[in-house]
């Protein structure tokens, strides 16, 4: 999720007020075989290929109400175009949470979200959005409405939509509400941090934290220039060109958090780590969330591996790019990489060639979370060789979008 650099082919933009305005903008579409572009936020517009053929944006900007908020069974249903933020609030009055961690939430929309299927570095403790949406209602591709699941928690009758939907990239419908479950907001946070000479070393403590006593809710590996001058971090000094900030989070009740905060500290002391609990968490926490929106990198990437294979693909982008920044979910396998400058060889080179390997050596893959050259962007830089049934998806692509309306181009089907 980052300030998006791509400008869609589009020569209007409609912006339905209900779902039957923008069932009869795709019901037109369809008749004048003309691409629909899906719009939420606009903060994610650079994943997948780049759009080429021309056509109209959707925009879910005017979807934006709460149909229904049943506190007290900690659930939340809304329209696809509200805000991360303005649900957080929402939920906050009750104190109640989403706990899915988005950059630019003011912007971003819940629709986005579970489009791009977004998850920050709370899904090492608290999972992923998948995991949340327990009712969907979408437009497919045809202009038909459609929906799955319901508004409680156990309704997981029928045809799984809440998980095809999830991370199709408005390809296979456009979601126009969602059903959400909720968890309460912990009493208190703390992040607990430290210093690690390099990958190997930041391994030995993170295999540490299997046995650990304490549960964390996440688990980041923080390294390059966009860290080392961070104040909430300098108590720990500073960093060598492949040195690594460990820092982790712990919440709960206040006794709780107390309590393990109090156990990991002395845990990694005893494997001879000085550890720092962080001063000013809330500010070191929105950089967390924040990293891959900020700054003006000319290249950033996300690789999705196994977790044990973390230490493995920051070492690799750090041969790649020595003054690259990272922030890697360490516990749960995701690292987001910010390139210092674009790559010498150029981008197949350099993903072809090293990073994609491996990542695919560690059971993953790497994708471009934003690329503002728009260079060799082809379908094997951005998706790289995959495993995936790929004629299964595109068969299912079929079923939901015949004529190929939304999104035209721009996801992995073949």
């Amino acid at each position: 999720m980052n300030h998006s650099t791509v400008t869609l082919p589009v020569k209007d933009t409609v912006v339905p007020a209900i779902q039957d305005e923008l069932v009869a903008a795709v019901r037109s579409s369809v008749v004048s075989d003309t691409p629909l572009y899906p719009i939420g936020g606009g903060t994610a517009l650079d994943l997948g290929l780049p759009a080429k053929a021309p056509g109209r944006g959707l925009s879910l900007a005017n979807l934006n109400r709460v149909v229904d908020y049943p506190a007290r069974d900690m659930t939340v249903t809304v329209e696809a175009g509200v805000t991360m933020q303005a649900l957080a609030e929402l939920l906050a009055k009750e104190r109640q949470r989403l706990p899915i961690d988005v950059p630019q939430a003011e912007r971003a929309t819940i629709g986005g979200v579970i489009a791009t299927n977004w998850n920050g570095p709370r899904r090492f403790g608290e999972g992923t959005i998948r995991d949340y949406v327990i009712g969907i209602s979408a437009v497919d591709g045809r202009g038909q409405p459609f929906k799955g699941g319901g508004r409680v928690v156990k309704n997981v009758a029928g045809y799984d939509f809440c998980k095809l939907l999830t991370g199709s990239l408005g390809t296979l419908g456009v979601i126009t509400q969602v059903t959400l479950r909720l968890k309460p907001i912990p009493e208190q946070m703390a992040l607990v941090a430290c210093a690690v000479t390099n990958a190997p070393a930041a391994e030995k403590l993170l295999a540490s934290l299997i046995t650990s006593q304490t549960t964390p809710t996440a688990i980041e590996l923080l390294g390059g220039p966009a860290w080392q001058a961070d104040s909430t971090l300098t108590g720990l000094g500073p960093l060598g060109k492949s040195g690594l900030y460990l820092v982790v989070s712990l919440e709960g009740t206040g006794v709780e958090v107390e309590y393990m905060s109090r156990q990991l500290t002395t845990e990694w002391r005893t494997q001879g780590v000085d550890p720092l609990v962080v001063g000013e968490a809330a500010s070191l926490w929105r950089r967390l969330v924040e990293f891959s929106a900020e700054g003006e990198s000319p290249l950033v990437l996300k690789a999705s591996v196994a977790p044990s294979g973390t230490a493995a693909i920051i070492e690799a982008a750090q041969r790649l790019d020595p003054d690259c920044s990272i922030q890697a979910h360490a516990g749960s396998g995701i690292v987001l990489l910010q390139m210092s400058k674009f790559p010498d060889q150029g981008l197949s080179r350099a993903l072809v060639g090293s990073l994609q390997p491996a990542a695919a050596a560690h059971h993953g893959h790497l994708s471009i979370l934003r690329n503002p050259s728009g260079a060799e962007m082809t379908h094997q830089c951005v998706f790289g060789a995959t495993d995936a049934p790929l004629w299964l998806m595109s068969e299912v692509k079929r079923k939901f979008d015949p004529r190929d309306i939304l999104n035209r181009g721009r996801f992995i089907y073949v």
